[in-house]
């Protein structure tokens, strides 16, 4: 059972998630909380997963984010917006979220993004728009991406491209013939070599270093 907390400043929110999210299988939302509440519910519910409203009145939500990442084993947290262009973005990936999760996700999209989630997958929408993705990067040149990437493997970079499309780690291990475990130390020495704080940022990072673009002759 993947446990979840909601975390969101207005209550229609927090009750429609929760709806959501329990009747999809497999799937328990443990507590639904204003921001201002949210630290100490991760405390002492221990969800799996935190989706956390990126602007709340009562607390900022990058800083809710900030402290949560400094627990000792700090759950995944993906950030909830109602703005494909939010300029909280940025920040939050630098801050370490694992996605982002428009507030008007159809709800069977939102239990899949959930397990991806939980999976050791990325849940960052289509809507996160090439500005903010730049503006995460320092836009201009993609030669530090490519610089980046270069420090990898062939079948690090292999696993790269396949974490960039979203898998989890037992998609990756399914695609490329890998045990789920093999494919975590794959994905651990990835962030570490490109020097990034999670699977989101390297995401990133292979779209900016072209590694997304089919080849010529490919994709056709």
């Amino acid at each position: 059972m993947i446990r979840v907390l909601v975390v969101d400043d207005e209550a229609l929110i927090r009750t429609g998630f929760t709806h959501i999210l329990n009747a999809a299988d497999g799937i328990e939302t443990v507590g639904a909380v204003a921001g201002g509440e949210a630290l100490r519910a991760v405390q002492d519910l221990r969800p799996d997963i935190v989706l956390l409203d990126i602007r709340m009145p009562d607390v900022d939500g990058l800083t809710v984010l900030a402290d949560i990442r400094r627990l000792a084993d700090p759950p995944v947290v993906a950030m909830l917006t109602t703005f494909d262009t939010d300029e909280f973005v940025a920040g939050a990936l630098r801050s370490g979220a694992a996605g982002f999760v428009l507030k008007d996700t159809d709800p069977e999209h939102l239990a899949y993004l959930v397990r991806t989630l939980a999976e050791g997958g990325v849940a960052l929408s289509s809507k996160v728009t090439r500005t903010v993705v730049d503006g995460y990067l320092d836009a201009g040149s993609q030669a530090p991406a490519v610089s980046a990437v270069a420090r990898l493997t062939d079948r690090e970079r292999d696993v790269l491209v396949l974490v960039a499309q979203g898998l989890s780690n037992t998609e990756i291990g399914a695609r490329v013939h890998l045990s789920t475990s093999t494919v975590k130390d794959h994905v651990s020495a990835i962030l570490a070599k490109l020097e990034v704080g999670g699977r989101v940022q390297a995401a990133l990072l292979a779209d900016r270093a072209g590694l997304l673009v089919p080849r010529d002759g490919e994709g056709a």
